[in-house]
């Protein structure tokens, strides 16, 4: 019995010597096993199965650290422990076997041990298994099997071309929207309709409070109503801008402005920086919030940079431990190009996650993309090179085909997939999307659809419903997923999202998130744990 580290440098020799994986053929035998177990912080001598258990887990642990892998701490991956005593005095039974305090025979149990190692050893051989200890290949260990169904939703997931900006000499507005779909010629009764109102003064709250119930309620929807018109009104304009922008003419306003500042000393577009707001920190039990540090301003340029929070840090932590760059550039001056970056480094871990992708259009109703992205999968980096090729052959229907190659360690993963995007009258989109990722022999099929309803104010309104179901079929196993998730503004002051989840192995999620301007509302729900918890203890 040792008290100190003396063991771990003949342990990480025997590492460095022979490899990680002779750990997985070692039986640990603790010596002079019959012997009296040491007093314990009670000052009475510790029982034989508590001393025999505190000498295992601290071998046990000094191997770990040897390897410098604590996952071997889990017990099914422990070295399996066997007691040893050879002194002359150890008691026998009849057979001449030694025996221990435990009433056990240690040599049989040894004997059986060696030779189910050899056993399960050979098994392994044949099945050839990953080795998760060997640390000396770069990013980690091998993946022998590529992990196909996450590199199939990877690539079935729908993305935006990028597209040149305003100052770029491009046009305004997100490569999937298109402008000659967004009319609003059955709603100019609503702009003539607000032009037309009466003046509305509105009133402080020393005068709110004169006001009954009913004189409340009654400002308030006028209020509000007199807003989702005004709103509309600002929506309306914006789309009719980008018209004239993709016509190649100016926008000018109703003020005969073109809706941009001209700085004096170029010529061009005024730079104004913009305060970001104060990011929300942590919980922290300290006196001082140091919100301050954080406020920076967000610039006009396409180069933007941001760091990443973390909102489930340790307390006394600022709760930053990422960083995440973006940038837009015009290759040529005429293919579009986006980039982002977030890198994310704490004491433990390194990840890293790139997206980039450059456009080329091709006349009003197709273009093309091409992508090179850096992801983490599990130990490893993936390295993805990704095409796709989008084109608009029907007025409310959009069809694209793309395929990715994926370079995971010594594997290399190919895809194809399909997507069509669907409008269906002005509040329903339907989104479907196919495809197969093939490594080696093996092969993952896969399909998804979407349907978002909107709300009959959206945008003005961010309310909408999700309905996604998907599909999955790998080494003959059929995953089968489906997700909802709806937004609603109950009130005028509250907001209630609600997420699920469920697959066919009857597991999944639901999450309800509820935000309110009213901070007595907030207070109740807040208590309502409370008083769950109160209820059960006394129950």
């Amino acid at each position: 019995q040792t008290r100190d580290l003396n063991d771990l440098p003949l342990l990480r020799s025997i590492t460095n010597s022979l490899g990680s994986s002779i750990w997985k053929n070692a039986i640990v035998a603790l010596t002079h096993a019959a012997s009296a177990p040491p007093d314990g912080p009670s000052g009475s001598p510790l029982s034989y199965e508590v001393f025999v258990a505190q000498r295992s887990h601290v071998v046990q642990q000094s191997i770990a650290q040897a390897v410098g892998d604590l996952r071997m701490m889990n017990p099914s991956l422990m070295n399996p422990v066997c007691l040893v005593e050879n002194h002359p005095s150890c008691r026998k039974n009849r057979d001449g076997h030694k025996v221990l305090p435990n009433g056990q025979t240690w040599r049989p149990q040894l004997l059986l041990l060696c030779y189910s190692i050899k056993v399960l050893s050979e098994a392994s051989s044949l099945s050839k298994p990953q080795d998760p200890f060997d640390h000396r290949k770069l990013f980690g260990f091998r993946v022998r099997s590529p992990p196909l169904p996450y590199l199939l939703s990877w690539l079935l997931q729908s993305r935006s071309h990028p597209k040149l900006s305003a100052d770029q000499g491009g046009e305004n507005g997100d490569s999937d929207i298109d402008v000659d779909d967004l009319s609003d010629s059955d709603q100019e009764d609503d702009e003539d309709e607000y032009d037309k109102l009466p003046p509305f003064k509105a009133l402080r709250k020393a005068q709110l409070a004169k006001l009954d119930k009913e004189q409340r309620k009654a400002y308030f929807e006028e209020y509000d109503y007199r807003v989702k018109l005004l709103q509309k009104k600002q929506w309306r304009e914006e789309l009719r801008r980008m018209r004239e922008l993709k016509k190649g003419k100016p926008a000018v306003d109703e003020y005969g402005n073109t809706g941009e500042d001209v700085d004096p000393e170029t010529g061009g577009p005024a730079s104004v920086p913009v305060p970001l707001p104060d990011m929300v920190l942590p919980p922290s039990f300290d006196g001082d919030n140091p919100a301050f540090r954080y406020r920076f301003l967000e610039p006009t340029s396409q180069f933007l940079a941001r760091p990443v929070l973390d909102t489930h840090g340790w307390d006394h932590d600022c709760g930053y431990d990422g960083v995440n760059v973006e940038h837009s550039l015009a290759i040529a001056s005429k293919f579009p190009a986006a980039v982002s970056v977030q890198l994310t480094k704490d004491k433990k871990e390194f990840n890293i996650h790139l997206d980039s992708s450059v456009s080329a259009k091709h006349g009003e109703n197709g273009s093309t993309m091409a992508g090179f992205d850096i992801q983490n999968v599990g130990k490893q980096l993936a390295y993805v090179f990704r095409g796709e090729t989008k084109f608009k052959n029907l007025k409310k229907n959009k069809t694209a085909a793309g395929f990715s190659v994926t370079f995971l360690g010594e594997n290399v993963a190919t895809g194809l997939k399909l997507e069509d995007h669907i409008v269906v009258g002005k509040r329903l989109v339907l989104v479907g999307s196919t495809g197969t990722v093939r490594s080696k022999g093996d092969s993952a099929y896969g399909a998804n659809l979407e349907m978002r309803l909107r709300g009959a104010d959206f945008p003005i309104d961010q309310d909408q419903s999700t309905l996604g179901l998907s599909l999955v079929k790998w080494r003959g196993d059929l995953a089968l997923g489906a997700n909802f998730q709806s937004q609603l503004s109950v009130g005028r002051n509250s907001k209630v999202a609600v997420r699920a989840g469920l697959n066919n192995k009857m597991s999944g999620q639901i999450t309800v998130r509820t935000s309110s301007s009213d901070q007595l509302q907030i207070a109740l729900t807040a208590m309502l744990p409370i008083v769950m918890a109160i209820y059960k203890s006394i129950r």
